[in-house]
């Protein structure tokens, strides 16, 4: 299983709930997303690294514009992403 962490922060609560309410239809069996604070916590994983990589860039692009019309986004928002170290031994990405 691969596995990809990532964190928004949105400059309070109620912008973060409204990004992550955005977000939720878009999102797989695969994922779950939580609000902490003023941070989205949204948690992928995929059996395949391609498939990671593939869900993962779908969702920021889908964030950015939650972010962008929704809740707050600035020049300040920072974002962090942490994948787990399983090494891939799948090459059939």
């Amino acid at each position: 299983m691969r596995r990809a962490t990532i964190t928004t922060t949105h400059g309070d609560e109620d912008a973060a709930m409204r990004v992550a309410a955005s977000l939720a239809p878009d999102n797989t069996a695969e994922m779950t997303t939580c609000v902490d604070g003023d941070a989205v916590v949204t948690t992928v994983t995929r059996e395949r690294t391609g498939g990671l990589r593939s869900t993962v860039d779908d969702y920021v692009v889908n964030c950015r514009v939650a972010a962008r019309l929704g809740g707050g986004e600035s020049e300040a928002e920072r974002s962090t992403a942490q994948t787990d170290d399983t090494p891939d031994t799948d090459t059939n990405t």
